[in-house]
């Protein structure tokens, strides 16, 4: 028998798509101050969706300081004596650089060969809408929501989420909840139902070798004053050992091996490592004594993501530089602390800087760290009985390599766990030219966040206290 909430939001698909449209062409893109009127008609575009639902205190919410951009809060708070679920999203996106490898206008959502490209359409506007457009089939058809939901429909996530640590603590008794169910998160593969049950923390910051006052006339003073180009090479260089080991002591402190148990869960799932590598032209690397899928999830990295210099343009011209620069970051895995782990790559930096250079640290890009699920947790178990329910197969427990700073500092403030039900997939080029959002996912999705909605109405909110910290 078809679920009535159903198949009152699967009739409603176009018109989700039509608001999803809508969304996409707002460039929401929360870093660049130059796109301030995309973000304010992202945020009126929600609020006018959750008012139209039926959603009720919707407010923007923001630090004790005002600052920052800001979240959106609604809350429906339906079934006294059921679970109370704090259901995030995120409004901003990336920025669409560079346009010109976008194959269509990025802030304009194209419909192509069951696809629909545009910027943020699948991180996150596309699992948002889905998330939206389920609740409001409930109160649509039944009147009323099955739990109790609050929604924070951030503002930040895609520059790590400065402001929502004082967020939570400024509102901590309007976002109380007994955990979080987030849109945001994105499915491992297209071909496999699973779950993601942890992410890697990060933090980083950027450094810059100086040798000279001025850049420097290669002919004269070239072999008696460094590099700062080599100088910061050999730096680099000396971050790693020969097996891709980090060399920096204490960085691995709090870090354990997985289990055996954990080893063998990773080991069962389907994975074809040639075919991931070949699509990227790329061949395995990475620390040795790991497998591919645990160095992705279970293991620490320390990257340069930027190395820069000296003379770049066309042809060349014979200067030493006066100075070099880099930027660094780091995933972190549970145990460590995204401090003392940074704190070790610095003392380890520094330690290896000439008596002729010098070493400056700026540029502190904010932190967090890993987290994980408890495998037993309430939400979880219902998450995995709803994709029981509509795939007809128990999930994989995965994890992801990346970071989702809601993660860790919504349990760091709050003492909440979060269980990510995005649908969208990794693979749908987000932070990247031609991002796009499966259409299948839309169905699929609906249907899996009203089964979960139901069956969160089944646990006794009781159940989630020892989870609560």
């Amino acid at each position: 028998m078809t679920d009535p909430v159903l198949a009152h939001a699967l009739d409603r698909q176009p018109q989700l798509i039509e608001d999803l449209k809508r969304l996409v062409a707002c460039p929401s893109v929360g870093a660049d101050p130059a796109m301030a009127q995309g973000m304010e008609d992202a945020r009126q575009l929600v609020e006018a969706r959750l008012n139209a639902i039926g959603f009720r205190d919707v407010q923007r919410l923001t630090p004790a300081d005002g600052g920052g951009q800001p979240a959106i809060f609604a809350q429906r708070l339906d079934e006294s004596g059921k679970p109370t679920i704090l259901v995030y999203a995120h409004y901003d996106v990336q920025p669409s650089d560079p346009v010109d490898k976008w194959d269509t206008p990025p802030f304009e959502a194209v419909e192509r060969e069951g696809r629909l490209y545009g910027r943020g359409i699948s991180d996150d506007k596309g699992p948002m809408m889905i998330a939206l457009d389920t609740l409001a089939a409930f109160v649509a058809v039944e009147g009323r929501l099955p739990v109790n939901v609050k929604l924070l429909i951030e503002g930040e996530e895609e520059t790590g989420s400065p402001s929502l640590p004082g967020i939570l603590e400024t509102h901590r008794d309007l976002l109380a909840a007994d955990a979080v169910l987030s849109a945001d998160g994105a499915r491992w593969r297209p071909d496999l139902v699973a779950l993601n049950v942890g992410s890697r923390g990060n933090t980083g910051f950027e450094m810059r070798v100086q040798t000279a006052g001025r850049d420097l006339h290669s002919g004269r003073y070239g072999g008696i004053v460094a590099n700062p180009l080599h100088v910061l090479a050999s730096l680099v260089a000396s971050l790693h050992d020969a097996q891709g080991a980090i060399r920096a002591s204490g960085f691995y402190d709090g870090v354990a091996d997985p289990t055996p148990t954990e080893r063998a869960e990773i080991a069962a799932i389907p994975y074809d490592e040639d075919d991931t590598f070949a699509a990227i032209a790329a061949k395995p690397h990475g620390e040795a004594g790991y497998s591919t899928l645990e160095r992705l999830w279970m293991r620490p990295t320390l990257d340069v993501n930027g190395l820069w210099g000296g003379y770049t343009g066309v042809g060349s011209k014979t200067v030493i530089p006066n100075e070099a620069f880099a930027k660094i970051t780091m995933r972190l895995v549970p145990g460590q602390d995204p401090e003392t782990a940074k704190q070790a790559v610095l003392s380890h930096l520094k330690s290896q800087v000439p008596p002729y250079a010098t070493l400056e640290i700026y540029g502190d890009r904010g932190q967090g760290g890993a987290n994980a699920v408890p495998p037993d947790h309430p939400l979880l178990k219902a998450a995995v009985a709803a994709l029981e329910h509509t795939t007809g197969q128990t999930p994989l427990k995965v994890r992801i390599g990346a970071s989702l700073p809601l993660t860790e500092i919504v349990s760091r403030v709050m003492g909440l766990d979060t269980v990510m039900f995005s649908f969208a997939v990794a693979d749908e080029n987000f932070h990247a030219p031609n991002e796009f959002f499966r259409l299948s996912s839309i169905p699929d999705g609906l249907a899996a966040w009203v089964q979960i909605l139901r069956q969160i109405a089944q646990i006794d909110p009781d159940d989630f206290a020892p989870y609560r910290r």
